[in-house]
Formats: C-alpha cells, sequence, structure tokens
C-alpha cells in the first residue's frame, strides 16, 4: 500500500471569506454582543466541496464567526483540501490548527501507520468531537453488476475507477479496505485521481466505471449522480463477512444502513459500512478557546443540523465515540461540564 504524502497546493484551497459567513447569518440570528477583544483566528481544514466536510466545516466557522468572534476574537476559517490525509501534514506544519479527519486517519497519524507509514507518529494531534460516521458509497455501472455487493468491483478490474485523489481520506481508506478484500490498487484497476464533483462528471461522460465516494449521508456528489445517471450505475452493498474481511484487526468500520428513498431513484436500504468523522486540532490551541468553541457548537446544533443532514448524528452521547485519538482538554472540560464521562484512556498525557 503506498503512503499519503503531503500536497502543499494551498493555492487550490479556498478559505471561507466574510460574505460566505455573512450569508449564512440569518440562520443563526444576530451575534450575541458587539465588543471586540484579543483572540485568535485558526484555520479549519475540511476536503473537497463535492463531499460532507467542507459544508460542514463551513457551517462550524461560521458558528464561531458569528457567536464566538464579537465577544472573544476566536474565529475559525474554512478552507478545502484533499482530505483527512492532507489535513494531517497540514496540522503537523501549522499550516492549519482545526482539521475534519476520519478516525482511521486518527489512528493512522498517531500511529505512524497505513497509509501515512511514511510519517512519524502524530503525539500532538488531540479529537474535539466525533461529527458523524463516514459512509461507504460504491457505485459501478450496471453492466458490471452480478451479485449487487462489492465483490462486483471484481468486474472491473482493468477498468477506469475513481476511489479518491491523492491524500486525501477516500483513497487512503479505500487503499486498506480494498487491500483487505484481496485487490491491489495499482494493478488491479486504472486509477483515475478526480474529487467528488468530477467523478460524478466523469461518470456521466463516460470516462469511469467504478467509484467508491465516502461521506456523510447524504453525500451531495451522490445525490447528484443517482439523479442524472441513476438508471445507469447501481449503489453496491456489503455483506456482514465482507465488512468483518474489510476490517481485517483494525476494527474501523461498523455495518451502516442507507435507507431506502435516500438517493434519487434508491428504491431498496443498502448495507454499507461506516467509520466516524472526528473534528481534530493541535494541542497546543488553548484549552479555552476549545472549550468555547465546543460548547458553541452543541448549543447550536439546530444549525449545524440545518446545513447538512449528516449531523443529526451528532450528539453529546456519542461526542467522544470511536475516537483514536486522546480528547483536547479544553473539549474535556466542556464534557464533564455536560455529563459526559471521558474514560482515563482518552485524556492526554
Amino acid at each position: 500500500m503506498k503512503a499519503i504524502r503531503a500536497s502543499l497546493n494551498t493555492s487550490r484551497r479556498n478559505v471561507l471569506m466574510g460574505g460566505s459567513a455573512a450569508a449564512l447569518v440569518g440562520l443563526l440570528g444576530a451575534p450575541r454582543g458587539l465588543r471586540a477583544a484579543e483572540g485568535s483566528e485558526y484555520v479549519l481544514s475540511t476536503a473537497s466541496t463535492g463531499g460532507t466536510f467542507y459544508p460542514v466545516g463551513v457551517a462550524i466557522a461560521t458558528l464561531t464567526q458569528v457567536r464566538l468572534a464579537p465577544e472573544t476574537g476566536i474565529r475559525l476559517n474554512a478552507i478545502n483540501s484533499a482530505g483527512s490525509g492532507e489535513n494531517v501534514y497540514l496540522l503537523k506544519r501549522n499550516e492549519a490548527q482545526f482539521a475534519i479527519m476520519q478516525s482511521v486517519f486518527g489512528h493512522f497519524a498517531r500511529t505512524g501507520s497505513g497509509a501515512l507509514s511514511e510519517l512519524e507518529p502524530q503525539r500532538d494531534i488531540r479529537a474535539i468531537s466525533m461529527l458523524w460516521n463516514n459512509v461507504e458509497h460504491p457505485v459501478i455501472r450496471n453492466d458490471f453488476v452480478d451479485t449487487g455487493t462489492i465483490d462486483d468491483l471484481a468486474a472491473l478490474k482493468g477498468h477506469p475507477v475513481s476511489f479518491g485523489r491523492p491524500n486525501s481520506g477516500t483513497i487512503g481508506s479505500n487503499t486498506v479496505m480494498l487491500n483487505n478484500l484481496g485487490y491491489d490498487l495499482d494493478s488491479d484497476f486504472d486509477l483515475t485521481s478526480l474529487s467528488y464533483n468530477a467523478t460524478v462528471d466523469a461518470f456521466m461522460n463516460g470516462q469511469i466505471d467504478g467509484a467508491i465516494i465516502g461521506g456523510g449521508v447524504p453525500v451531495g456528489a451522490v445525490t447528484r449522480l443517482m439523479a442524472s445517471a441513476g438508471s445507469e450505475i447501481s449503489l453496491l452493498s456489503y455483506t456482514e463477512d465482507q465488512i468483518a474481511k474489510a476490517n481485517a484487526d483494525l476494527g474501523i468500520w461498523s455495518p451502516y444502513v442507507i435507507l431506502a428513498g435516500t438517493y434519487p431513484g434508491q428504491s431498496q436500504d443498502h448495507m454499507t459500512m461506516a467509520t466516524p468523522n472526528l473534528l481534530t486540532c493541535r494541542s497546543d490551541v488553548p484549552d479555552e478557546h476549545v472549550y468555547r468553541i465546543v460548547k458553541t457548537m452543541y448549543e447550536n446544533l439546530p444549525f449545524l443540523q440545518a446545513i447538512h443532514g449528516a449531523t443529526k448524528e451528532m450528539a453529546l452521547e456519542n461526542a467522544i465515540q470511536g475516537s483514536p485519538l486522546p480528547i483536547h482538554p479544553g473539549a474535556v472540560s466542556f464534557y464533564r461540564e455536560a455529563g459526559v464521562d471521558v474514560p482515563q484512556s482518552l485524556l492526554a498525557d
């Protein structure tokens, strides 16, 4: 399995500017105070604009700009990126101080393993909160469907597919999952490196025959694909045995059912698998700042849930579920106030 390397193509990242934040203020109401104060601005790294990380990251950033910045100066600015893999490097280099990532990449980062095996173990990344489950969506052309399960990828050997951009969480998790299922991505498939939106375009233009798209349900790119080409493609399922085999000894993924009607033309439930996505940060972010940010998030869940349905999974009882990283002390303080028990194993040294 190829290890992910950092990409420094920062010119391609879009910073959330004041105008974008202003467009969302109506959902939140006016700021609670107008007092300017000393504080800090931070970068929140997300992923490509066609997935779930980016719109949720924009929503979290907007919350801080409307609720926190006027009184405290604490502000997040959301940028897009290649995804989880690149976000680890951005945190390491302090080009971002906050990031959204799949929990599997938190594990890879902390242990220097898997898709991040060329990176030394990162001991200074902290979890803040579980956000939603990253759900796998394998999609192939109907011509290649036999069982209707992930086993049908075998028919795509030698064919053009999209399994994620370099340095993305998508390609990293797909590499681990497919290796465990007996595939070699480099030799078995004609890989194309595409964003989610570009993947949809490639399907519609007949340039690829399969893809695996991960994200919070519903994924915008999958909705667009099913609406545009649903009669030509199928969403594949996983059996329990396939999920167990994909996990190997990692225990990363859990069964997840995409309910019928979630996507255009989807007439039946699809069993797939999912892993939690986490909001993370550098360990040197002040405790008070993290405390205020996570408190603001949980006090404004209806706003986040209005931006993207995936955040309906956010709840205090799920806040530290599936975290492979220590919880930042600022978040621990909030959770204890809210009655959430943080086990000793998740406390930072």
